[in-house]
């Protein structure tokens, strides 16, 4: 079957599959291979001793190699996506795409492999030979019947997972969806008639877990080519099939859908007329599957049944049945725990899971995945999104457990929490680094006011503060806005119950606050004009005051409009901490290599070197906040006295005023950036340095080379920003970017949080 791309779409995917290098996957090294003494202990002889450990305990396989994180995705390519029989080599670029899901969604290494054999035996034979070198099998586009037993016989042999995702993945969704939907229409799963067009390997599935959460056969109706499955027919009939036959003279589609409360469609397009829909019981779930046309669309449907709920396979309408939606992650939990199987009460674990993170409110991820639009739990939003990243810290973790609760984990957790606490790492990447600061603000809460109120990102990271317990929002923003805004993202937060919401329009504090703003600049050039004027209309202003006043202990702002402009109203109103000479803004910067500060990337344009020994002393302090002890580098073209340019012969000076103002801290300059990241170059040119390792705060002779350097980092190595963190303020205060998401409001409320208890407990 030829499919139906548009010419555009056709080329552009060819172009993707084929520019820069051909296909979509790499294998890369996870171990240095560098020297000699590498390459030893890597292969001969070294490796022998990893090869007698496995022989000796054959478990230490999933401490020695990357079995325990490796899944083959397996198929002979017979029913492939909606073009059929295709064979094992077209189907290459399809199994490709399944292990970047893998990689991209769980962290899970994946080699694609597609098997020339159509005898079903043999094919069975290929696949279990492989078990030494994976720890899951992931069986995709395999035509049924044969899907069903090829997948029986395999799990019958092997100790590890073996999942045949478009049977499974298909049906954990559905009955997410289901259990959602019927939720919502107040039925009783025990008690519902459903009907299904399609009797493959995807429908039988669904419809044996939707008997496993209490649906009962005798309400279920199939139908397929042949009509009605019913008893007594013989043609296009198996063993799986005839468990769902019924004693019935119906044979049509039509004859059986009056009074039906699901209809679940994985058959050809068009199959559900509008007039069908019309019989079907009071508010209907419809879950039209087939790709890439459904059995009704979705404005047909309600059309007809206005009162209906929808589910399609198609990305451009709500409620996605997608099954990136759990088998990267009930891989991920079976993989945790060492599971030799992934059973029934496992996929009912994601069930549940899928069904109540669909509960719970939309991510800024998955909003911005769609278009920046999220919804509450509904009709429209009965699962969710494929692109929210909770997804793994709900199902991985229920699969993981209820591995261990029926016998089959080799590997239970020890601790749950931990494990949770792992995978969030996985998602965010800044998880790790920012465990510290979110205990410590946990601890002692304080109030951030936002001057961004009404933006996505803040309304978002307000909920996050709350819920986690960060800290006390107050946010600046019209009321009305703000209260559309957090129905329209499907957040549950509440103008004055959970935050406090200053009306910049109104607010009876105004007078006093431009008074505060007069009493402050008055004489830095603010006329009583001029400050009636901004304390109405510049949010920044009226953060920056309300911390003054001592009605915020923090303040977070920069989201929207230009730095600079926002960071001369912090001099102005919050001024300057005691004895520095200046603001300055240091970054975080997580990389695959490790986390690193750079400073200054945002404000002084070139400073002198007394104004970089005072960041540089200020930025220790911070970094210390984060767990971690800086180890300083003053970077240069020069390496420790190799040239005597205006740049170098400033980080030589700026370092003499640091070990003079701080003589404990392990720094050293000047200093080029490989010296500064490469123990063993700097080593050479310099063996007596006091700087040991790898540097981790990277201090920059101007902003030029600092931000450009951040930027590089960022797009480059992919690397996770977090910040600017602004240092030298008499206040907790920090000025962000317009490209900041939500998670990285959410990271900094944490930091300001933290920076705001050291500064009450110095007061």
């Amino acid at each position: 079957m030829k499919s139906t791309l548009s010419a555009d779409l056709r080329a552009g995917a060819l172009v993707y599959h084929r520019q820069p290098r051909a296909g979509k996957l790499e294998i890369q090294a996870t171990k240095p291979l560098g020297n000699q003494r590498d390459l030893a202990l890597a292969y001969s002889p070294g490796v022998a001793a990893a090869c007698e450990a496995i022989v000796d305990d054959p478990s230490q396989a999933a401490e020695l190699t990357s079995r325990q994180n490796l899944v083959a995705v397996v198929t002979d390519g017979t029913a492939v996506l909606g073009l059929g029989d295709i064979g094992p080599l077209a189907s290459k670029p399809v199994m490709e795409g399944k292990a970047v899901l893998f990689k991209k969604f769980a962290g899970i290494d994946c080699f694609d492999i597609e098997v020339d054999q159509r005898n079903l035996e043999k094919f069975v034979e290929v696949v279990a030979a492989l078990e030494p070198t994976f720890g899951g099998i992931n069986l995709e586009d395999i035509k049924g019947p044969e899907c069903f037993e090829i997948e029986e016989q395999l799990k019958a042999r092997m100790n590890i997972p073996v999942f045949h995702d478009d049977q499974h993945g298909t049906a954990i969704i559905v009955g997410a969806a289901v259990l959602n939907g019927l939720d919502l229409a107040g039925k009783k799963i025990a008690d519902v008639k459903i009907v299904v067009s399609g009797a493959g390997a995807a429908a039988l599935a669904c419809l044996n877990l939707l008997v496993s959460l209490g649906a009962q056969r005798k309400n279920i109706w199939v139908t397929d080519l042949e009509g009605v499955v019913h008893k007594g027919r013989n043609t296009l009939m198996d063993r799986w099939k005839e468990v769902y036959a019924q004693e019935t003279d119906a044979r049509t589609l039509s004859d059986v859908i009056g009074d039906a409360d699901v209809f679940l469609g994985l058959s050809a397009a068009g199959v559900l007329k509008p007039e069908m829909a019309k019989r079907m019981g009071p508010k209907p779930l419809i879950l039209a599957l087939a790709n890439p046309n459904p059995e009704i669309t979705p404005e047909d449907a309600l059309a007809a049944r206005p009162d209906a709920m929808i589910c399609t396979g198609r990305s451009d309408y709500p409620n996605q049945v997608n099954n990136v939606l759990c088998f990267p992650y009930i891989f991920r939990g079976a993989l945790d725990v060492q599971a030799t199987t992934i059973n029934e009460a496992m996929k009912l674990a994601a069930v549940r899971a899928i069904a109540a993170l669909a509960r719970e409110a939309t991510s800024d991820i998955a909003a911005r995945a769609y278009g920046g639009e999220a919804q509450t739990f509904g009709a429209t939003s009965l699962i969710p999104n494929p692109f929210d990243p909770r997804l793994i810290l709900r199902i991985a973790p229920a699969v993981a457990e209820a591995a261990m609760i029926t016998g089959v984990a080799k590997k239970p957790l020890i601790d749950v929490e931990a494990y949770r606490e792992d995978l969030s790492r996985f998602v965010f990447r800044s998880g790790f680094l920012m465990k510290p600061l979110f205990a410590k603000a946990k601890a002692d809460p304080k109030r951030v006011v936002y001057a961004e109120g009404e933006d996505e990102r803040v309304l978002r990271a307000a909920q996050v503060a709350l819920e986690e317990g960060l800290a006390t929002p107050i946010l600046i923003g019209r009321p009305s806005v703000v209260e559309a805004r957090i129905a329209r993202f499907g957040l549950t937060i509440r103008p004055g119950v959970d935050f406090e919401l200053i009306n910049p329009e109104d607010d009876p504090r105004y007078r006093d606050y431009v008074q505060t703003y007069l009493d402050i600049a008055g004489r830095r050039g603010i006329t009583p004009e001029a400050a009636r004027s901004l304390v109405r209309t510049n949010n920044t202003v009226i953060a920056a005051l309300a911390v003054v006043r001592g009605e915020a202990d923090a303040m977070i702002t920069g989201l929207e409009g230009r730095f600079l402009s926002r960071l001369r109203h912090i001099r102005d109103i919050i001024g300057l901490e005691p004895g520095v000479s200046d603001i300055a803004a240091m970054t975080l910067i997580i990389t695959s290599k490790g986390a690193f500060f750079l400073t200054d990337t945002h404000v002084k344009h070139d400073p002198t070197a007394e104004e970089i020994a005072d960041m540089t002393v200020l930025a220790a302090g911070h970094v210390e906040r984060f767990g971690i002890e800086p180890k300083i580098a003053l970077l240069s073209h020069s390496d420790f006295g190799a040239a005597d340019t205006p740049s170098s012969l400033k980080m030589r000076k700026a370092l003499g005023l640091i070990r003079e103002r701080a003589p404990d801290l392990e720094c050293d300059g000047e200093m080029e950036a490989d010296s500064a990241l490469v123990a063993a170059i700097r080593d050479r040119v310099l063996p007596s340095s006091r700087l040991k390792g790898v540097a981790n705060v990277l201090v920059f002779p101007n902003l030029d080379s600092a931000n450009i350097a951040y930027q590089f980092a960022k797009v480059l190595a992919d690397a996770l920003p977090v910040g600017p963190i602004l240092i030298g303020a008499a206040k907790p205060v920090h000025i962000l970017t317009g490209s900041v998401t939500a998670r990285g409001v959410v990271n900094m409320t944490a930091v300001a949080v933290v920076e705001a208890q050291g500064r009450t407990q110095k007061g």
